[in-house]
This record gives structure tokens, sequence and C-alpha cells, in this order.
């Protein structure tokens, strides 16, 4: 609908168009509420892309070894993140191989 009205606006910049108060009131609600479920999703993506994921189940969800992680972090294909000694690793690190090696997302 966005597209329609920009459209419009770029064929004939001077129209004017007419609309009810009730109509103006629901559009203005709508995108709103859309714009702000945007933000939502946006941060939650930050956030899970954030999550950090423990050294086995990285490598259960990556269907490799430990040992192959190991060479992975010589090698910096994967980082690890030592916490308290224990290693995790960035849950967008791992959808990234994941993409690349063409398996499916977690």
């Amino acid at each position: 609908m966005a597209a329609i009205l920009y459209d419009l606006l770029n064929e004939s910049p001077n129209i004017k168009i007419e609309i009810s108060l009730a109509n103006l009131i629901e559009a203005i609600d709508y995108s709103t509420k859309k714009t702000i479920a945007e933000r939502e999703q946006e941060r939650h993506d930050r956030e899970q892309a954030n999550t950090l994921v423990p050294r086995i189940e990285t490598a259960k969800n990556l269907h490799t070894t430990l040992q192959t992680l190991r060479r992975w972090e010589q090698g910096r294909y994967l980082v690890p993140q030592r916490i308290g000694g224990k290693v995790f690793y960035k849950q967008a690190d791992i959808q990234r191989i994941l993409k690349q090696e063409g398996g499916n997302d977690l």
C-alpha cells in the first residue's frame, strides 16, 4: 500500500487525497504497531546472534568434533569466547558456518 502511495506521489506530487479521520487514525495506528514489531524483531535477532553456545553443543549443532572446533579456532574460522575457563561460541558464528556449509539454521 505504501509503495502505491509513493508511486502516486512521484507521478502527481500535487495530488490531494481526502481521508476520514477514523481511517487516518487507523493508518497511523497500523504503521506504529508495524514499526514497533519490526524494531522488537531486530532487537531479538541481535540478542540471538550474541547468544553464547557451549563447546559441546556447538560441536553437535555443527555435526563435528571437538578436535575440529579446536582446528577451526587455530585457523580463526570459529573464534571462541572464554568465560571462567569454559569455552563458548557466538550463535551468529555458528549460523554463519551452517549457511556456508548449506546446513539448516538452528
